[in-house]
C-alpha cells in the first residue's frame, strides 16, 4: 500500500501545515514596591481573574519572585504587557510585566 493513500499520513502533513502560532505567557515580577492590593486590582483587571485567584498569583509573585498570569498569542501577550506596564506607570508603581515564549 502506498503511504500516498494512507489516510493518517494526509492528517499528518495537514496538521504540520497548521501548526499552531508560539504563544508567550505573561508575567508579573516582584518588587519591594508595589502594594500587594495593586497587583491583585491589576490581575482581576487586565487579566479576568477572579478576588481569590488573583490573589494566590499574586502571593506567588510575592514568595517566588514572578508568577503567571495567562497565556496567550504573541500580539494579545504584548498588548497585555503594555497595559499592565502602563497602569503601573500613571499609578506610580514599578510594577514590571514581561513576556515569556512558552
Amino acid at each position: 500500500m502506498s503511504s500516498q493513500n494512507n489516510p493518517s499520513t494526509v492528517l499528518e502533513s495537514q496538521a504540520q501545515k497548521a501548526k499552531l502560532p508560539p504563544m508567550y505567557q505573561v508575567v508579573l515580577l516582584n518588587d519591594d514596591y508595589t502594594p500587594m492590593e495593586f497587583v491583585v486590582i491589576v490581575l482581576q483587571k487586565f487579566f479576568g481573574k477572579g478576588r481569590e485567584q488573583a490573589t494566590q498569583i499574586m502571593l506567588k509573585v510575592h514568595r517566588e519572585g514572578k508568577g503567571v498570569c495567562g497565556v496567550y498569542p504573541k500580539d494579545i501577550a504584548s498588548t497585555k504587557v503594555e497595559m499592565v506596564c502602563g497602569f503601573a506607570k500613571q499609578h506610580q508603581h514599578p510594577l514590571q510585566c514581561v513576556m515569556e515564549e512558552t
